[in-house]
């Protein structure tokens, strides 16, 4: 992922966006064709409904769930923890909602509201390949959800 350009693309949309799921759109395509990934999916946590629900994606198919539990999956492991979750196998990890049955690893990574106290949404990328997030991947995808954070309704 070439980080400078990816930041100053993101960085257009969400200080331009008018409407927030076109803009948001806008940023599944970026992620998913700046690291070649198969899937990205950026959600909603809902804490009074106690739901995670997708708002946008970007790939081959819709997502398997498009509403779900906030105690669920790798999205609620992330969600819980306020961390970064990454797993380089998917098959290994009981958490793992299969969604499409070629993904090898997926990172979900939270984006949090203005004051970085509370998880708001979540950025979910899916790859077909095994261990498709290193260290500066991550990184650079932590990144994105700081810079992307104020698409979200707090």
């Amino acid at each position: 992922m070439k980080r400078d350009r990816l930041m100053m693309d993101l960085h257009g949309l969400v200080s331009t966006a008018r409407d927030r799921v076109a803009a948001l759109q806008g940023v599944a395509e970026l992620l998913r064709s700046a690291g070649g990934y198969r899937w990205v999916g950026l959600y909603d946590v809902d804490y009074s409904a106690g739901m995670v629900t997708n708002i946008v994606w970007s790939g081959p198919g819709a997502p398997e769930y498009p509403a779900f539990p906030l105690t669920k999956g790798l999205t609620g492991a992330a969600i819980s923890s306020r961390k970064t979750v990454n797993v380089g196998d998917v098959a290994a990890d009981p958490r793992y909602l299969t969604a499409f049955g070629t993904t090898k690893s997926e990172i979900i990574v939270p984006v949090f509201d203005g004051t970085a106290e509370s998880v708001v949404g979540t950025i979910d990328v899916e790859s077909e390949e095994p261990n498709a997030f290193p260290e500066d991947v991550q990184a650079i995808l932590e990144a994105c959800s700081k810079l992307i954070h104020p698409l979200w309704r707090y």
